[in-house]
């Protein structure tokens, strides 16, 4: 290469560099998510830590992240359409919540990453495994024998004749499912018996009322979906108005007057769902992003809900609490 032609090369590479860089910069990233429940909004809880999260990490919603968000309110049906609108839209990640929703995910081959609510993601065959996911899927996955066992033992801890509990849980989503089955098999290792309460749709909850009615429980243990969720003032009714002391999944059960709760600190989830959705931004394969486990768990209890049920709440249950609500 003649000499004149070497510098004008180098020249137009120096030129281009700089270019390239501020292409890169002033790209506008997609995010999308997918709910089986509400649509998570920018000003919701979730979508305002996930949002936050995100912006920390530099995409910074309105600059240089645009969202999308769909939700089924319930009609899991809606997925696969809310689904192909996402990938319309030409969305780089799609955030879910629920395990109906990171399967719609997981058929469509956008990049996925887990967040709330998908269950086992190795037992319901979201990923391969937890260090090597494989193909589009990554994120948060449960650990749901150790949670159902921890659940169990302080119910186990409040009430120390327990002998029968009552399961709740949505038998359409294969997540919770799985999670049931992981609390079923964790009741029988301490000796505790269990009633199942499957339900597919609300009505499904005035049978399993009647069924505790007619065999009463000691204690009871929902297991959250969209379906539960959505109905679960009825439940905490129900649990108050038999004194059933009931133990929950998130916190947000006990602050509407649920007795107890114990489950992943849900602030901590969504970091971490965001740092991954940020790493496949920058290039990052979800198949080579290992799939986490949550790190912190929150445990709550409601003592007015407790003294109205006239049950004593033991200092060591009370000692272990990370919030009282009182």
């Amino acid at each position: 290469m003649k000499r004149r032609e070497l510098i004008s090369l180098l020249a137009s590479t120096a030129i281009a560099g700089p270019r390239e860089a501020a292409a890169q910069a002033a790209r506008t990233y997609r995010l999308g998510t997918l709910a089986v429940g509400p649509v998570i909004n920018p000003t919701d809880r979730n979508g305002a830590i996930l949002l936050t999260a995100l912006a920390q990490l530099g995409y910074v919603l309105g600059k240089n992240l645009d969202y999308e968000a769909r939700g089924t309110v319930g009609q899991t049906e809606t997925l696969p359409q809310l689904m192909q609108q996402l990938k319309d839209a030409n969305v780089d990640v799609v955030v879910t919540f629920g395990y109906p929703a990171a399967a719609a995910a997981k058929a469509s081959g956008i990049p996925t990453v887990l967040a709330l609510g998908s269950g086992d993601a190795v037992a319901t065959g979201l990923v391969d495994s937890l260090a090597r996911p494989g193909g589009n899927v990554t994120g948060i996955s449960d650990d749901a024998a150790k949670l159902s066992t921890k659940r169990l033992a302080l119910l186990k801890e409040l009430l120390p004749q327990l002998r029968r509990v009552a399961m709740l849980w949505n038998k359409d989503d294969l997540g919770m499912t799985l999670r049931y089955q992981a609390s079923a098999k964790a009741a029988q290792a301490l000796g505790v018996t269990v009633q199942p309460l499957g339900v597919r749709e609300p009505n499904d909850f005035d049978e399993a009322f009647a069924a505790m009615n007619h065999e009463p429980p000691e204690a009871i243990l929902m297991v959250s979906d969209s379906l539960t969720i959505l109905n679960r003032k009825r439940v905490i009714d129900f649990a108050a108005e038999r004194r059933l002391p009931a133990i929950f999944e998130a916190d947000f059960y006990v602050r509407d007057g649920g007795l107890m709760s114990y489950g992943p600190d849900s602030r901590e989830t969504l970091g971490r769902a965001a740092a991954l959705a940020a790493r496949i931004f920058q290039g990052t394969r979800p198949a080579d992003l290992p799939v986490e486990t949550p790190t912190r768990y929150l445990f709550l209890i409601n003592l007015k809900t407790a003294k109205a049920m006239g049950l004593t709440v033991p200092n060591t249950l009370l000692a272990q609490a990370d919030d009282v609500i009182e």
